[in-house]
């Protein structure tokens, strides 16, 4: 039977909730995506031992065994892909969009010098959706979990009246002393990235051009042009099917380099780089001329009459590693294939500064996309 106590709060909160739509409210999109997760999870407070670290990093750091001697430690991750919000199915093969949401996850556990190990694929679809487009989605996680050497272990489906959703929480393990967070960067520190900056974003402004010249062309069946990527072939690739930078980690592990703080990026470069320096409480010197950008990002940026570093600084997507390490190992990281220097840790006083190429300064600026704002025009 429920108690008397649990009626009378049920029935106050219904009453809290009326009143709440009649009072002025804060749109969502004026935090933001982060300053949102900052107010739904101050004052959090750990109750379990077993919890390490929570919200903040790109892992959860979890510790079960009661045994002092076991080093090993569990990390946790999650990620959700909306349709309309993170994927177009106008232009995003099924099998890809597994493979990528697949990819996201695994990623995150890299960023914590970590290695996946299990994955959860929580599924919500709509009447449009057959047994075969799932088979297809089904197909890429597949792949990417037998690449990574990640096991499938269960999930959950449910119907949607919005489209397909995708939740999934990956599994990962590290050593205790391997762990690396994002509070570690020290002044002095070098700042460090993997592979190249801007292509997903250029893939995606590819993929949104074409789009636009379909549907302009509906009901012209005979006269539909045919999409044409030739010599952009490496954009639609990043944009589509992102690869976890595993390479990186094990090159580091046998350059026996442990990062001080490090992130994944999957936000944009400069967004990235802020967080590291606001729970490191640092500073920082991010140099443009040392952002790497690959050929076809700055051709095709051009094309599109775009600012090939506003595309590498706040684009996002990449699911490339940044990080960083101590000075002292500037010279075996200059020594790391498809790892490239690009700036320097400093103090909280001297801020968070971009230097362009003709030596000016300018304030960091995460002017990225909002997912938020845009689901709620």
């Amino acid at each position: 039977m429920i108690s008397r106590y649990f009626r009378i709060s049920a029935t106050a909160e219904v009453r809290k909730s009326f009143t709440l739509k009649l009072s002025p409210m804060t749109e969502i999109a004026n935090l933001g995506e982060f300053g949102l997760i900052d107010r739904l999870t101050q004052g959090i407070q750990l109750q379990n031992t077993s919890t390490l670290r929570g919200v903040g990093d790109d892992c959860a750091v979890l510790r079960y065994s009661n045994n002092p001697e076991d080093s090993k430690r569990v990390l946790v991750t999650t990620d959700m892909l909306m349709e309309g919000i993170h994927f177009d199915l106008t232009y995003t093969p099924l099998k890809h969009l597994g493979y990528k949401a697949a990819m996201v996850n695994f990623s995150d556990v890299y960023a914590m010098n970590g290695t996946p190990r299990q994955l959860l694929v929580s599924l919500a679809v709509g009447r449009r959706i057959q047994v075969e487009h799932l088979d297809e989605l089904y197909a890429g996680i597949r792949l990417a979990c037998e690449r990574h050497g990640v096991d499938l272990i269960g999930g959950d489906t449910t119907s949607s009246l919005t489209g397909i959703a995708l939740s999934l929480t990956c599994i990962g393990e590290a050593e205790a002393n391997d762990v690396v967070t994002r509070d570690g960067a020290h002044d002095t520190d070098l700042v460090c990235v993997s592979g190249n900056l801007g292509a997903a974003y250029m893939g995606l402004q590819l993929m949104e051009r074409e789009k636009r010249i379909f549907q302009s062309q509906k009901g012209q069946a005979e006269t539909v042009a045919q999409p044409d990527f030739s010599g952009k072939e490496y954009l639609i690739e990043r944009f589509l099917k992102p690869e976890a930078r595993r390479d990186i980690i094990q090159r580091l592990h046998e350059a026996g380099i442990r990062p001080t703080a490090m992130m994944d990026i999957s936000d944009g470069l400069s967004s990235e780089l802020m967080h590291i320096c606001k729970q490191s409480q640092k500073g920082c010197r991010l140099y443009e001329e040392r952002i790497p950008i690959d050929y076809q990002t700055a051709v095709t940026a051009e094309e599109f009459n775009m600012n090939v570093y506003t595309a590498a600084l706040n684009g996002g997507e990449d699911y490339e590693l940044l990080f960083t390490v101590p000075l002292a190992c500037h010279e075996q990281v200059a020594q790391l294939e498809d790892v490239k220097i690009i700036g320097h840790i400093t103090t909280a006083s001297e801020g968070q500064k971009l230097v362009t190429r003709d030596g000016n300064e300018f304030d960091l600026k995460a002017q990225g996309w909002n997912p938020l704002a845009q689901a709620e025009e």
